[in-house]
């Protein structure tokens, strides 16, 4: 048989020895992950129609957005296309960089970690 103990006010439960208390831990809350800017740079031959085109295919952003990050890497030198995880911002430069190389463009890409 096995005893069943009842925890009443006053007196001591499974949990606790005269003069001590359990204290329950609390969870560390898990961080977020980290987020990664892709980066687009400007060159003297990439056009700027061939820009806006990887803006909407590989980052999904409208017309307008596009046309705004790409008007960014032509006046200021480089325009943040997105925000990602690790992985995924690696592979979105990588895909980038192929299909530049591919249509015979020197457009660069790079990703850098972002402060949150």
């Amino acid at each position: 048989m096995t005893e069943h103990r009842e925890s009443h006010a006053g007196q001591n439960s499974d949990f606790e020895e005269e003069g001590q208390t359990a204290v329950l831990e609390s969870q560390p809350k898990p961080k977020r992950p980290r987020k990664y800017g892709v980066w687009m740079h400007n060159d003297d031959y990439t056009t700027m129609e061939f820009v806006v085109e990887v803006l909407k295919r590989h980052f999904h952003l409208s017309e307008e957005e596009s046309y705004q990050v790409m008007m960014k890497v032509h006046q200021e030198g480089k325009g943040l296309a997105g925000l990602y995880s690790f992985d995924v911002a690696e592979t979105k430069m990588t895909q980038v960089h192929d299909e530049a190389e591919q249509r015979g463009f020197p457009l660069r890409c790079t990703i850098e970690p972002v402060e949150s």
